[in-house]
């Protein structure tokens, strides 16, 4: 009876699997006729709704992939309204940020309590404001991580530039005087500024600064030292 039982299992676990690939498979191939690359098909919690991440973000979609969805998808819940789009997000932002570790710009906390990582650019004023107050950051137990957000993409100026930071010998130094307006000598490397922009973009980053929180959270825009202080401890407590 036991192995009846086994087998009966195993021959469900594999018609729901060909079934899923059948449905990604379709998914995938409507998202290719309007040029969407597609990475994962997820089944959400919404009965008959994939989530669906591709290089221009996350998207919804039809078992059949003939509707498409762009927006976030939220569930009412006895404590309140969840976002199940910034629930998936936050879980990509976090594996996504790993491959980074290495090629991040660090302004480190000598006491350091926080950890936020922070997609900018050079140009942006509140990009700029945020840096020239580092110190108190710090001083308020906040590590910042940058990674480079180009807001003119890949084929501008702003990326060169941003490139050329990251292509620093001192790339503390570099992010500060650039930040300050000065012109940085321009530098080609391997540092992997562009996949930083097209990550940030797959995460739902669409301007600067953007600040990603350790459990994943993005805090669009500027905040002040005290106020992103304050928000990280009442995320802590």
């Amino acid at each position: 009876m036991k192995s009846i039982k086994k087998v009966v299992l195993f021959v469900s676990a594999l018609m729901l699997s060909l079934t899923a690939h059948a449905d990604n498979e379709q998914i995938s191939k409507q998202f290719d006729k309007v040029g969407l690359s597609v990475e994962s098909v997820t089944p959400s919690k919404v009965d008959g709704l994939y989530e669906v991440f591709t290089p221009q973000g996350l998207f919804y979609a039809s078992k059949d992939g003939q509707f498409l969805i762009q927006g976030k998808v939220y569930q009412l819940q006895e404590q309140g309204i969840v976002s199940l789009t910034e629930n998936s997000l936050a879980a990509k932002r976090i594996d996504g940020m790993k491959q980074f570790n290495d090629s991040m710009i660090v302004f480190p906390a000598a006491d350091e309590k926080y950890q936020v990582t922070i997609f900018t650019d050079l140009t942006c004023g509140y990009c700029r404001r945020l840096h020239n107050q580092m110190q108190q950051y710090n001083e308020a137990g906040i590590t910042v991580r940058y990674l480079a957000f180009p807001r003119g993409g890949l084929n501008s100026p702003s990326y060169n530039d941003i490139r050329s930071v990251w292509c620093s010998e001192d790339q503390q130094s570099a992010m500060t005087r650039a930040k300050g307006g000065a012109q940085i000598a321009q530098k080609v490397c391997d540092q992997p500024v562009a996949e930083q922009y097209q990550f940030g973009r797959k995460i739902g980053v669409s301007g600067t600064p953007a600040i990603m929180l350790e459990n994943g959270t993005m805090v669009p825009g500027y905040r002040s030292p005290e106020e992103l202080k304050a928000l990280l401890d009442k995320q802590r407590s």
